[in-house]
């Protein structure tokens, strides 16, 4: 096993170790959370019944009664719910009362009538004007059993008379709780991939020009004769080679520690989100509008996740070419035609006019799909920051040795603390009709694809409002 590979391999296991430490953090702390929610409803229904027995209290002495036909009722209680993948057909709340001295005067299931619940911390600690709850199994050693309790105390004339402790079973919530976890490790396990392909390309990078020497040595090994002259040019060659790949290694060091950081931060934010509807989810007594709002917020951050990892993906492949491995003379008239008339539905939709310009007919050398993609990016940035009854000008013209593609709309322009930042990785201003944003990868996209090209792009402000982007890419020259 060489040295490259030891330090990939290396790399690799780090990575994946600190991936499933993250997913383990994440997916541990998921039960403590749906504990505390279900935990907090608890309280609230325990006062609630507190309040409820103590209109029954006569000179301290507490009156159970109505509890038995209302329990009796409730549990007999016909209904259906079907609460994402869990079907809940009846009531599994416990209730019951003890006396001043923690006798229990009432149990909802008829278990436990007559014991002695005093040293039971839900109700010792709520008999001591202190809040009380505890968690028990009803079978010793099987933890899919457990209940939790929450204590309120039962008051007259100001003096603790007795307590009202509800109880729900663990299970009851355990299935949204595995739900959770499956998703989040799902959610987890795509991204870590894509940032796992990331890792793999940044660790060639970095390992390649230390394994130079040793590629030049076993190539003169493998010569049948030694030719000064060829191994003085393999040798410029492995250098030059090794000092363009030290350099890109060394100063990207910071660059993808960035990178990475930057992605985090992205994903982090739609997953906090859809974490956070899941929690809301859960409340049983959710009206549906709200609970249709959340359902869509869950899939809107997941088609978030889903096209900044795509788009991420297609630019990390794009960023690994030093040079477009197939060309073809490529005509700009026609092609800036075709994809003005793919994007003329979105434009109509709403009321922005698309003007083509071609002024000259020009011919470029390049790979047509990616020049197509950096193109439509453009018109796509121009007609989400137009406003409706605009129009576009999309327009070709040349000088003696380069093509310009300038792409202007009459939207609100680029902000001054804007300018620099329009071609970073994942920087983004909102649409002015959504207040949305985008991945903020297009531009970033349309700059590699310039580059390949021998090209480039610029982005600012139009002298009466608006912006323009223009792509400037290298005419063919006419010996092609």
């Amino acid at each position: 096993m060489t040295r490259r590979t030891r330090i990939f391999i290396g790399i690799l296991l780090i990575y994946t170790a600190g991936i499933a430490f993250l997913l383990y953090r994440v997916v541990s702390d998921i039960d403590p959370r749906y504990r505390e929610s279900a935990e907090e409803s608890l309280v609230e229904t325990s006062q609630l019944m507190a309040s409820l027995v103590e209109q029954d209290v006569i000179a301290g002495a507490i009156n159970t009664a109505r509890l038995e036909p209302l329990f009796r009722s409730v549990y007999t209680r016909e209904f259906s719910a079907q609460i994402y993948n869990l079907h809940k057909s009846r009531v599994e709340l416990r209730v019951y009362v003890t006396d001043r001295t923690g006798r229990v005067m009432f149990d909802s299931l008829g278990r436990h009538l007559g014991n002695d619940y005093s040293q039971w911390s839900d109700v010792k600690r709520t008999l001591g004007g202190l809040y009380g709850a505890r968690t028990s199994r009803d079978v010793d050693g099987d933890p899919r059993t457990s209940v939790m309790y929450v204590g309120a105390p039962i008051r007259w004339n100001d003096e603790i008379v007795g307590v009202v402790s509800v109880g729900k079973p663990v299970q009851s919530f355990g299935q949204f709780v595995e739900d959770a976890r499956v998703r989040t490790i799902w959610v987890g396990v795509g991204s870590a991939l894509a940032l796992l392909l990331l890792t793999v390309i940044v660790s060639v990078w970095l390992v390649r020009p230390f394994g130079l020497i040793r590629d030049y040595w076993t190539w003169v090994r493998a010569q049948r004769s030694l030719s000064l002259s060829r191994m003085a040019r393999r040798a410029v060659d492995a250098v030059r080679t090794g000092f363009g790949e030290m350099r890109d290694a060394l100063t990207g060091r910071n660059y993808v520690a960035d990178y990475v950081q930057t992605f985090t931060h992205e994903v982090k934010s739609p997953l906090s989100a859809i974490r956070g509807a899941a929690e809301l989810l859960q409340e049983p007594q959710m009206p549906h509008d709200q609970r249709e709002r959340f359902l869509k917020n869950i899939e809107r951050e997941t088609q978030r996740i889903q096209e900044i990892v795509d788009r991420m993906m297609e630019l990390t492949a794009l960023e690994t070419r030093r040079t477009l491995d197939r060309t073809e003379p490529v005509a700009l008239g026609p092609l800036i035609e075709d994809i003005a008339a793919s994007a003329q539905p979105a434009a109509s939709r709403r009321n922005i006019r698309l003007i083509v310009n071609i002024r000259e007919p020009a011919r470029v050398e390049g790979d047509p799909f990616l020049l197509r993609r950096a193109i439509s990016n453009l018109l796509d940035n121009a007609l989400d920051f137009s406003p409706p009854d605009s129009e576009v000008l999309l327009t070709l013209e040349t000088t003696s040795r380069l093509a310009r593609i300038n792409v202007r709309d009459h939207g609100p322009g680029i902000p001054d603390y804007a300018q620099e930042k329009v071609f970073e990785k994942f920087y983004s201003l909102a649409r002015p009709h959504s207040q949305k944003k985008s991945t903020g990868l297009g531009l970033a996209f349309v700059k590699e694809i310039a580059t390949l090209h021998r090209g480039r792009i610029d982005l600012g402000n139009a002298t009466r409002g608006g912006a323009v982007a223009t792509l400037t890419l290298p005419l063919l020259s006419t010996h092609h």
